[in-house]
């Protein structure tokens, strides 16, 4: 048997890299495997927001507004280039909820959550302001306009892997724990490299189970738990359509169903549409966009625009699948999001298994995650709530520097373009001069993949950023897949391919 770890962390989405952070950053010695890509499963399927979730006052979820809203500051403030303040317009639907509700609603949100940088809600005119330009003319005249953030979620996950990395911990993409088991009064838990087949068993002192969908079937590997709770694998859909309108305000519209709709500006040229809410019953790998769901979302909003949204608008579609604990609402669109801990000891040896969450408060979740770890483990009261202060991975600037920090990679790189320049600052933030280190032209940088991805940024990325694929870089460490074409991007699969030794020798003498 291999190394043993105060923990060890199945699964790499965004709880998991979290725990992973927390624990190695309190003094444990941490491993960490995901079966695929880091964030390839619900984490990068968002509708890459960090928000309070105003609908969820409907169910009088207050305490998991609350602490969502509580969080939106702590981490713009930890991770400025990859998340953005945003405005959302909520027009008045008349015959929905009432305009009081709504006005309730969001002084509400405006005032349970230590806001202390966002702007506060305000009323518009939609016959005059600028957001009311897009809409159906003269059926929407009142609205609301109240902060929240976007994220590019992906990124989010592997910058918060990339600093447990830098801090000690041990992380293993493309490794599939196949079999735990205890002996000694330790977890073995055995890995296979699902690239090259080879096996590999480390010991942990505890053990937390962030499957997310898989949360169940990690428990069946032979960890001799049978779960208390239930998973609710509920799927999420979204549409990317071109770009709606021109202004930079997101909107949040209301359906007769009961369930909202966002249409959020997107990749500067796109918008985001969603989300669905429906029961999903299969392999979770799986999951894909059904034509009821796109119908649903293009009519949805098309309720609200004056130009109506059609499938055949559609430039790219995702869908994922929510793993929410089993609360026993009817309806998926009212099954709760806060997360839910089942602790087991098997013969004394901890195994922490989590069901549901939101990317918001996944920073929160580790926290308690390690409280109630911490009688286990050496180091967890040794350091606590350092989290919520230090910057992740290139995050180590004033939320109010992004064009600053920009307008200084263009100084030091004048052959980049203000693009090329403003998407490489939000995605590596104040790392973006090691990425380019001594480049003096366009030429340093390499092979040109298109769309501004060039080779220096793809070795960056697999040496770094655990990067192997092409639907890797194109998807999750970046939404460039949205402006290469599939030659392209076929192009690069094949560069990776053969470079991909380089840099599993490069990440080897790095350990």
């Amino acid at each position: 048997m291999g190394q043993i770890y105060d923990l060890a962390i199945i699964g790499g989405g965004v709880n998991g890299c979290g725990i992973a952070r927390d624990a190695v950053g309190r003094g444990n010695s941490v491993f960490l495997c995901e079966m695929n890509d880091l964030a390839s499963g619900t984490s990068s399927w968002s509708t890459k927001l960090i928000h309070g979730g105003l609908r969820y006052l409907e169910y009088y979820d207050f305490k998991l507004v609350r602490h969502a809203l509580l969080e939106r500051e702590v981490l713009w403030a930890i991770a400025p280039h990859i998340i953005r303040p945003l405005r959302f317009v909520l027009p008045h639907h008349a015959g929905l909820r009432p305009a009081w509700l709504l006005r309730l609603g969001l002084f509400l949100y405006d005032h349970i959550g230590g806001r202390k940088l966002l702007p506060v809600t305000r009323t518009l005119d939609l016959t005059r302001d600028e957001t009311g330009k897009p809409l159906t003319p003269g059926r929407f005249t009142r609205g609301f306009e109240y902060s929240d953030c976007s994220v590019d979620d992906a990124r989010l996950v592997v910058l918060t892997a990339r600093d447990a990395a830098d801090r000690g911990a041990d992380i293993r993409t493309r490794s599939r724990a196949v079999e735990i088991r205890q002996a000694d009064g330790i977890w073995q838990v055995t890995v296979e490299n699902v690239l090259t087949h080879a096996r590999e068993t480390i010991g942990a002192r505890t053990l937390v189970n962030a499957g997310g969908p898989w949360v169940e079937n990690v428990l069946a590997a032979g960890a001799g738990v049978n779960a208390k709770a239930k998973v609710r694998l509920v799927q999420g859909s979204h549409i990317v359509v071109p770009k709606l309108y021109a202004h930079d305000r997101a909107y949040i519209f209301q359906n007769a169903d009961g369930r909202i709709v966002f249409a959020i500006p997107y990749q500067n040229d796109f918008t985001l549409i969603g989300t669905t809410d429906v029961d999903y019953h299969g392999d979770p790998g799986n999951v894909k966009i059904t034509p009821d769901e796109i119908a649903y979302l293009c009519s949805s909003v098309s309720e609200y625009f004056a130009k109506p949204v059609l499938a055949d608008d559609v430039v790219w579609t995702y869908s994922g699948v929510r793993p929410l604990y089993d609360d026993g609402a009817s309806d998926a669109k009212a099954a709760t999001r806060d997360y839910v801990f089942e602790l087991d000891l098997p013969n004394g040896v901890p195994l922490l298994s989590i069901y549901g969450g939101k990317i918001t408060t996944y920073r929160r979740l580790a926290e308690e995650a390690l409280e109630k770890l911490g009688p286990y483990l050496k180091g967890t009261k040794a350091k606590e709530g350092w989290t919520a202060h230090a910057p992740l991975p290139g995050g180590d600037f004033d939320v109010s520097s992004v064009e600053a920090l920009t307008a200084e990679v263009q100084r030091d790189y004048p052959f980049l373009t203000p693009a090329h320049a403003s998407r490489l600052v939000h995605a590596y933030g104040t790392r973006t001069s090691k990425l380019l280190a001594n480049a003096k032209s366009a030429a340093d940088l390499g092979r040109d993949f298109g769309a501004t991805l060039t080779e220096r940024e793809v070795r960056y990325l697999m040496a770094h950023e655990w990067a192997v694929s092409a639907e890797d870089i194109v998807w999750r460490r970046s939404k460039l897949g949205l402006r290469l074409s599939g030659e392209e991007i076929v192009a690069l699969d094949a560069w990776l391919s053969a470079h991909r030794d380089d840099a599993s020798a490069q990440a080897e003498a790095r350990a």
